[in-house]
Parts: C-alpha cells; sequence; structure tokens
C-alpha cells in the first residue's frame, strides 16, 4: 500500500510540475502574440496608407474582367516562352555554326598556330 501511494504521489508530481511548465510556455507565448497583434496593427495602417489596391477573389469580380486578366497572363507566358526559344535556337545556331579552325585547343599552343587560325 506505501508503495502504491509513493507511486501516485510521484505522478500527482508530475502531472503538476508539466501542467506548470506548459503553463509558463503558455502565457509567453501569450504575451509574444500580444506584442504581435501590435505590430500587425501597425502594419495594416501603414499598408492602407501606402497601397490602395485591395484585392478581391475572382469569385466576385466580373466575368468578363477574370477573363481579360487571363487572357493577359497568358500572352504574358507565350511572349516569355516565345523569347526562350528564340534564345535557346541562337544559342544552337551558334553551336552548330562553330568555325572549329578558329578555336584553340587545350593541346594547342598559341606558338603552334598560324597567323589564319589554322
Amino acid at each position: 500500500m506505501l508503495i502504491w501511494t509513493l507511486l501516485v504521489l510521484a505522478l500527482l508530481g508530475m502531472l503538476a510540475f508539466f501542467a506548470w511548465w506548459l503553463f509558463k510556455k503558455a502565457m509567453v507565448a501569450m504575451d509574444a502574440l500580444g506584442e504581435l497583434a501590435g505590430k500587425l496593427e501597425l502594419l495594416d495602417a501603414a499598408s492602407e496608407e501606402v497601397s490602395p489596391y485591395h484585392f478581391t477573389p475572382a469569385v466576385l469580380r466580373d466575368r468578363a474582367e477574370v477573363r481579360e486578366a487571363h487572357r493577359l497572363l497568358a500572352e504574358l507566358r507565350a511572349d516569355r516562352k516565345r523569347e526562350r526559344r528564340e534564345r535557346r535556337l541562337a544559342r544552337g545556331k551558334l553551336l552548330v555554326t562553330a568555325d572549329l579552325r578558329k578555336r584553340t585547343f587545350p593541346w594547342e599552343s598559341s606558338a603552334t598556330r598560324s597567323p589564319d587560325g589554322t
């Protein structure tokens, strides 16, 4: 009976210790949340002064407006894709049309090359 009493008291002591430990952590977290709320109020006030743009979800906007925005994004994407393709083609043409007679190789020294590059 004495062993069970000690075990139960040890369990209650351990639970009380962890409850106190969690309570202190929760109080620190609440203080941090209070500071964060104060900073967020300052940021909200500053963002209203700086940016007049207000986000409106696409579901609440006019269908024609959403379609036009989507079309503009698609055009921008297509333009970027076309430019990337043109750059790849130009780089590929440089690789295909390279004149190997004018290229220097590591085993060649500049003294053994002729003036015309051969």
